[in-house]
């Protein structure tokens, strides 16, 4: 069977949307599927058997896409649904899988082309909108039809499993949690984690470590807030800050300046993801400050696996994911930062205890063989529909 794939991101990049679309790529590769991709410009061409990739156009106005809202999709979109709806003209698939947007498109060429149609829902659309009413109705007005009018749902995270079941009563929704990818459980050894501690000038001390993206709800303003407080009892502390923009980096270097704690404070840019393992192995904490949103970020799953105990925020993001005996759950504020990191590195026992109740969570909930188990019965299901 040959399905047709729309992702609108940059595939592949190492961060979360393009992660998941190759992950459900691989889930389908391994069930018998042959895959034909149409997806953005930009990002790192991958080699497999039974994949074919199909990019747009690059724009010269357009250099690339930043995670989340941006009007450089819209041009973009629209060649994704010219040249996706040209490989419908072309030959016949079976099925139609989008990601994100592209539903709306799924939505039109499954009715055009009388196939069936399958969204992976990654994150409520709404929720990731600017704080516009108008904006924000339009949005939810347009994620109302997508889920109303798809076939069937995976869900990536269980409020918006929970979502789209309110908005299509009935409507097959299938809860997936992705599983921790294999560059992410390799071991790693001491020669490795001496080298980044080497490298990055960290010293010999404790090392907090953040990985992801910059983006103001990822909350790391608040983490750089809580530095002061945490190195008054703790003087050999470091904090480590992996991924980001330069531009972003270069506002986040000027807050630390500003705050007086830039001697402590490593900013490493992004980072190949061949190398997370590494940069988790290396931490005494892995922190996630997310600040606001219901979208659980990708790299919560791997921090679950790491071995390391995880200090994230009190809030929805987080909480549907992960139970209290994982993690140690504190407000989104720097004071909360600030307590939360002095309680784990002072309390070893409970970090140990987090650590691994948080791997073996990871184990019976987010392994690579019943992530591919799950999407071969949900493809299996959604095969069978009239």
């Amino acid at each position: 069977m040959r399905v047709l794939m729309l992702a609108p991101q940059p595939f592949f990049m190492a961060r979360g949307a393009p992660l998941c679309v190759s992950l459900y790529i691989g889930a389908l590769l391994a069930s018998g599927y042959t895959v034909d991709l149409v997806t953005y410009p930009y990002g790192e061409d991958v080699q497999h058997a039974n994949l074919t990739i199909y990019r747009v156009p690059r724009l010269p106005f357009i250099q690339g896409i930043k995670p989340g809202l941006s009007l450089a999709k819209f041009p973009l979109d629209l060649l994704l649904f010219c040249l996706a709806l040209w490989r419908l003209c072309m030959r016949r698939y079976s099925a139609i899988h989008t990601h994100e947007e592209a539903a709306l498109m799924g939505v039109l060429l499954a009715r055009i082309f009388a196939c069936k149609h399958l969204y992976y829902m990654h994150c409520d659309l709404a929720d990731m909108m600017p704080q516009v009413s108008l904006l924000k109705r339009c949005c939810q007005i347009v994620q109302t039809f997508m889920v109303c009018k798809s076939h069937a749902i995976i869900a990536f995270y269980p409020q918006v499993a929970l979502m789209a079941s309110r908005l299509a009563p009935g409507k097959p929704v299938y809860l997936i949690l992705p599983p921790v990818l294999g560059t992410l459980s390799r071991a790693v050894n001491e020669m490795d984690i001496l080298e980044l501690r080497k490298r990055w000038h960290l010293g010999s001390g404790p090392v907090v470590v953040y990985t992801g993206t910059l983006e103001g709800y990822q909350g790391v303003h608040l983490l750089l807030h809580s530095v002061s407080t945490v190195r008054a009892t703790i003087p050999q502390i470091r904090y480590l800050i992996v991924g980001g923009q330069p531009e972003q980096i270069e506002r986040l270097q000027q807050l630390a300046q500003k705050l007086h704690i830039a001697d402590v404070v490593c900013f490493t840019g992004q980072r190949p993801y061949t190398e997370m393992a590494r940069y988790m192995a290396l931490a005494a904490i892995l922190v996630s400050p997310r600040c606001w949103g219901n979208h659980t970020p990708l790299k919560l799953y791997a921090y679950l696996y790491s071995g390391r105990p995880l200090l994230a925020t009190d809030i929805l993001s987080h909480t549907q994911i992960l139970p209290p005996e994982t993690a140690l759950l504190v407000p989104p504020t720097s004071e909360g930062l600030a307590q939360g990191t002095l309680e784990l590195l002072q309390n070893t026992e409970r970090a140990r205890q987090l650590a691994a109740n948080a791997r073996s969570f990871a184990e019976e909930h987010c392994s690579r063989s019943q992530f591919l188990q799950k999407s071969r019965q949900v493809y299996e299901a959604f095969a069978a529909m009239s």
